[in-house]
């Protein structure tokens, strides 16, 4: 099993991001702490050894040195670190120093994501980031002098304005860090964001995007990345073990506000309000917005939807006798191939179209 952690502070809130966020002006950190904590002793029993530790946000890497370090021993008092093979961390190149690295390697993390997202600087403005190019390629150093195991760019594409030639520079800057992990995300206009409002949810352009997804695909398999899932590419082996495990259905821990979590069938979801989150906790009360018991054929509609994303395929036993008209014409269309053991992996073609293809399994 695995276990993720929200943190859900922001030093600004990019119009693009439709997670539960927000700045950290008149938050009690140490309530947010301490509720992580309690959460942990309500949710898991004691003794839990996690194969994956995931900090997602909102921005982990905006917290203090001495929030960080109370986080993380009041989770081993409870949970047990030996069996972790991963820990993933989410940074922004604008808010960590090397005093910061030298302790999440102490700490034991290793891998940190960079929210990169572009190397143009009126793109990154755009995005309401506030790093750099410089800063990123600062970063990465810092990381990699520290002695993080594993470092992970993560780029977006199909941007308002972006340019073909503008998305290759980036692609071409980012392969020149010599990350090990790379992430493409093709950029969707969510409700409740700025970008959402500003240009409406049928901005983008089909072409646009597959040109980019494309031209991403050749250039990264071209410098040695394995294409291992429709948006991520990883060399020496460094695919996020995290993920993959979500993507195969494995069951999970979320913590934090805003978290979500899936244990034996069951698929809760944390309020998104960190100050409610807080407060509950406190009394020693879980703080849920939604708890569901997922029906088998719930549970086989995601996995159809994740698997088919990843080049390992979608297995065998997931097919059924009345998918096989379909399956063969995906197979002459081109779109998905089918492997001796049965498989179905989805060729670059398919998996431009992976979600009408899932819905046609359904």
């Amino acid at each position: 099993m695995h276990l993720y952690i929200h943190v859900p502070f922001c030093n600004q809130i990019c119009p693009y991001c439709a997670f539960y966020k927000h700045r950290l002006a008149h938050v009690d950190i140490r309530g947010y702490v301490a509720g992580v904590i309690a959460e942990a002793r309500l949710r898991m029993p004691q003794g839990y050894a996690p194969e994956t530790i995931y900090f997602g946000g909102g921005t982990p890497s905006m917290l203090s040195l001495s929030h960080l370090n109370t986080l993380v021993e009041g989770l081993r008092e409870w949970v047990d670190f030996s069996r972790v093979q991963e820990w993933s961390f989410e940074a922004n190149p604008a808010t960590f120093t090397p005093a910061k690295v030298e302790q999440w390697r102490r700490l034991g993390i290793t891998r940190v994501s960079l929210g990169a997202q572009s190397f143009e600087p009126e793109l990154l403005h755009l995005l309401g980031r506030e790093h750099s190019p410089e800063q990123i390629a600062h970063s990465v150093r810092m990381l990699r002098e520290a002695g993080i195991p594993q470092v992970n760019l993560d780029l977006m594409f199909s941007l308002p304005g972006q340019s073909l030639s503008q998305w290759e520079h980036t692609l071409h800057e980012a392969i020149a860090q010599e990350p090990d992990h790379i992430s493409t995300y093709n950029l969707t206009y969510e409700e409740d964001t700025a970008f959402f409002e500003a240009y409406g949810a049928d901005a983008g352009d089909e072409e646009t995007d597959v040109a980019m997804f494309t031209m991403a695909d050749s250039m990264l398999t071209s410098a040695g990345y394995r294409h291992y899932e429709i948006s991520n590419f990883a060399r020496g082996g460094a695919v996020s073990r995290h993920n993959l495990a979500c993507w195969r259905g494995e069951d999970y821990y979320g913590l934090g506000p805003g978290a979500c979590g899936t244990v034996n069938g069951m698929r809760y979801r944390n309020t998104e309000n960190t100050a409610l989150y807080s407060a509950a906790l406190a009394q020693g009360k879980l703080s849920e917005a939604e708890r569901e018991q997922l029906s088998p054929e719930t549970r086989r509609t995601e996995l159809l939807g994740l698997q088919l994303r990843t080049d390992e395929g979608l297995p065998a036993h997931m097919l059924r006798p009345q998918d096989a008209e379909f399956v063969r014409m995906l197979q002459q269309e081109g779109l998905a191939e089918q492997q001796p053991d049965g498989r179905l992996m989805l060729t670059l073609r398919g998996r431009l179209l992976a979600d009408e293809i899932a819905a046609g399994l359904m």
